[in-house]
């Protein structure tokens, strides 16, 4: 039955909650949960908070690797579970505000003399919190520094990246990677080099790691002098790693307030252990995520942030939340196949996008609405009379909101006052915080990935079967063979991946393709 507005004004009363401490607002009430849906969860939301509880006192959160998640005491060094990890993270706060400070001053200079622009190499966590926190905060005018990321390991986007760097003598170079050996991070930081030293400049006197110590990395810094080191920590994963130096360190060059940012996590924090499910607006979304998705995860989130500063929130979520939820198995071992697909641009972009869809196609998602109130603008421009374009930003927020309920679909609306390193702070532990406690709402570990690792070594294997390919042609140069022949003499059974392997060389020259009838008995040869 569908709800009258006046039902509706009395439900959004029982279930819109403010948090001025950190000025935030949350509504829940056009999720389509019943009036005794919170009672019957409180048992279940009650361990979360225990478990919470634990994981905070240093409890071993990943028993994969043995190791705790600490990612909560980076804005409260306090709560660490022994002095030294506290010490650890003073210590590399203070080295950052040090190292920043003669950065902006000119005290350490590249070869083109004061550091102008910021290259961040990276993958996963050790980019996407960066960049988000970047393009919520910048202002390519007002910024100490400009930047730049390199992502990826395609040869043509960092070649794009570096194409639009100045000058990369005054450029100096961030190097991400806990391990020091992902192969993304390398690859860039080889490309990198390789690039300094066309130029005839050094590479390593404009470069910095944050890295584990001892790692890969940390010993190729180290040996080659680099301007120096920030730890990465075995109990800060990559994507909960964006309040540490992974994150800090670009945005304080970039002149960013981080202890701003720092503080907004941390009342964040204060706001979201709370084991009053009505005054804890992380358990709440944990909550509606169960409900919307029956606890299986059977809805998608799409991220609607209507501003243009928070346009990468949903990309830095999805890693976060899809990540942290996608397992196979429970914490008990048993077949679970759980998690939460996110996906999401923007307001009122999406308006030309996909909600046609999410209106009156499929409903097999709930949205999250997020509202800034300030438009950001000192003067505002009137495009119709009364009316700027922050105007219609609201409206059409307001009327999407509409819309969807108007035909049964969920969502959830998160509401800040204005976009600002206390507020992204907030949203950065908030979510970070639901993510955990709906963790444990499912019962599954959120602090490994072993689906990643097993890409990464099918990815390993793929280049072994690469190489096998190339050696085995070099040595028969003057025979062509076909895909059978080629898979057979290296004894391999998977001929499709050699089919694959052979045609991506062929079409970069670095074999020769006979043409053939058909590409199944095209001949290959070294070039």
């Amino acid at each position: 039955m569908k709800s009258t507005p006046q039902k509706q004004w009395k439900r959004f009363q029982n279930y819109y909650s403010e948090y001025p401490s950190i000025g935030l607002a949350l509504d829940i009430s056009r999720m389509n949960f019943p009036e005794d849906f919170l009672l019957k969860m409180e048992p279940r939301i009650q361990k979360a908070f225990v478990a919470m509880h634990e994981l905070e006192r240093g409890a071993i959160a990943n028993p994969d690797e043995n190791r705790m998640v600490g990612h909560y005491w980076l804005r409260d060094p306090s709560l660490a579970p022994t002095q030294n990890i506290k010490m650890e993270i003073e210590e590399t706060l203070a080295e950052i505000k040090t190292f920043v400070e003669k950065i902006h001053q000119g005290v350490i200079r590249g070869q083109g003399g004061v550091f102008t622009h910021l290259l961040v190499i990276g993958i996963g966590g050790s980019a996407l919190g960066p960049q988000f926190v970047s393009a919520a905060l910048g202002h390519p005018r007002k910024d100490k520094m400009g930047i730049r990321f390199i992502d990826n390991t395609d040869p043509d986007g960092m070649d794009r990246v570096f194409s639009t760097i100045p000058h990369m003598d005054s450029t100096l170079c961030l190097v991400i990677s806990k391990s020091g050996a992902t192969p993304e991070t390398r690859n860039g930081m080889l490309e990198t080099r390789a690039l300094y030293r066309k130029l005839n400049f050094h590479f390593e006197s404009h470069s910095v790691a944050i890295t584990a110590k001892g790692s890969a990395l940390d010993n190729v810094a180290l040996e080659g002098h680099w301007l120096a080191r920030f730890p990465m920590w075995d109990w800060v994963g990559g994507r909960t790693s964006v309040l540490s130096a992974v994150g800090l360190l670009p945005a304080a060059l970039q002149g960013f307030d981080i202890a701003e940012l720092l503080t907004g996590a941390r009342e964040c924090d204060m706001i979201t252990r709370i084991s009053d499910v009505t005054k804890n607006p992380a358990a709440k979304l944990a909550l509606m995520w169960f409900w919307s998705g029956n606890g299986k995860g059977t809805k998608d989130m799409v991220i609607l942030p209507y501003k243009d500063r928070l346009e990468l929130f949903s990309k830095y979520l999805q890693q976060l939340i899809m990540e942290s939820l996608g397992k196979e198995k429970d914490r008990h071992g048993n077949l679970v196949h759980q998690g939460l697909a996110v996906y999401g641009n923007k307001g009122s972009t999406d308006q030309h996008a996909y909600i046609q869809q999410l209106r009156d196609g499929l409903n097999n998602f709930f949205v999250t609405f997020i509202e800034v109130l300030q438009d950001g603008v000192k003067v505002a421009t009137h495009v119709e009379p009364k009316v700027t374009s922050g105007d219609f930003l609201e409206g059409f927020l307001l009327g999407t909101r509409r819309a969807l309920h108007e035909k049964g679909r969920e969502s959830v609306t998160l509401t800040i006052e204005k976009v600002s390193p206390f507020s992204v702070g907030v949203l950065i532990a908030l979510f970070e915080r639901a993510v955990g406690f709906y963790a444990s709402l499912v019962d599954v570990n959120a602090y490994h990935q072993p689906g990643v690792e097993a890409g990464k070594t099918a990815a390993a294997r793929i280049l072994e079967l690469q190489l096998k390919t190339l050696n085995y042609l070099t040595r028969s140069a003057l025979q062509a063979n076909d895909i059978d022949e080629i898979a057979s003499a290296i004894g391999e059974d998977d001929v499709e991946t050699i089919f694959k392997i052979c045609a991506y060389l062929a079409a970069n020259g670095r074999l020769q393709n006979s043409c053939e009838d058909s590409p199944f008995t095209a001949k290959y040869s070294a070039v």
